[in-house]
């Protein structure tokens, strides 16, 4: 993939849970286009690290908001207490909390970007039953898209990246790839009949987060094959 090289020349970003999920290829593709990327790998569960990790990162143009949980399969009546908090714990609150803290800076300036690093199981009914992983992916859509709609008159643009099939050790590792039977189900389920690059996946969130995008407010744009 062709990349221009510097297209985040002078801007400061923030990424999230740097090592899992879409954090490498995030980092390792913005620090090619000239960012000064903060990369952190905490998991933000304590109800204060997100507005202190904001805080000590000064001057902030981009956040990436990438957080993660695995999904686990239970039918409705099998859904525990700790299993269904823990989706919400891992990636609702943190990002409601990120983005509060991140805000009002941005606010003040008069621009910035927000890019959320998502998933697309909520956009159609996924097989096995995660239900309690795509109840907390669907918050976290519903939140880029209300939220983001609260931000744009201050030109703070906040949209996700709803990905599915694509390659990365938490949800796509290579012993799933590597598994007949997963390679028939992406045959029989994904128009595109292929697993996703964690490269293009990087490449969306550098197009979110860099100014070409800069009349787009509160999206989600799917990246899964046209899976959903």
């Amino acid at each position: 993939m062709t990349s221009a090289v510097g297209r985040l020349a002078g801007k400061r970003v923030l990424v999230t849970s740097a090592r899992t999920f879409m954090g490498p290829p995030v980092v390792d593709l913005f620090v090619k286009e000239g960012a000064d990327v903060v990369a952190d790998h905490g998991a933000l569960l304590e109800p204060d690290e997100p507005a202190e990790l904001i805080g000590r990162t000064d001057d902030l143009d981009i956040l990436i908001a990438n957080l993660d949980l695995p999904a686990y399969g239970a039918s409705t009546v099998e859904i525990t207490d700790d299993g269904w908090l823990a989706g919400f714990d891992a990636m609702v609150h943190p990002l409601m909390r990120l983005v509060r803290a991140a805000a009002p800076a941005m606010i003040a300036r008069g621009s910035g970007s927000i890019v959320v690093l998502t998933s697309s199981s909520p956009l159609r009914r996924m097989s096995p039953q995660t239900i309690s992983y795509v109840a907390a992916r669907a918050a976290q859509i519903a939140f880029v898209r209300s939220s983001g709609h609260d931000l744009a008159r201050y030109n703070v643009r906040l949209n996700g990246v709803a990905q599915n099939f694509v390659a990365n050790d938490t949800y796509y590792p290579p012993e799933i790839l590597a598994n007949e039977r997963f390679k028939e189900r992406l045959a029989s389920e994904v128009p595109s009949r292929r697993i996703g690059q964690p490269e293009e996946s990087a490449e969306l969130a550098l197009y979110l987060a860099g100014d070409t995008s800069s009349f787009i407010f509160g999206q989600i744009i799917s990246n899964d094959g046209g899976w959903s």
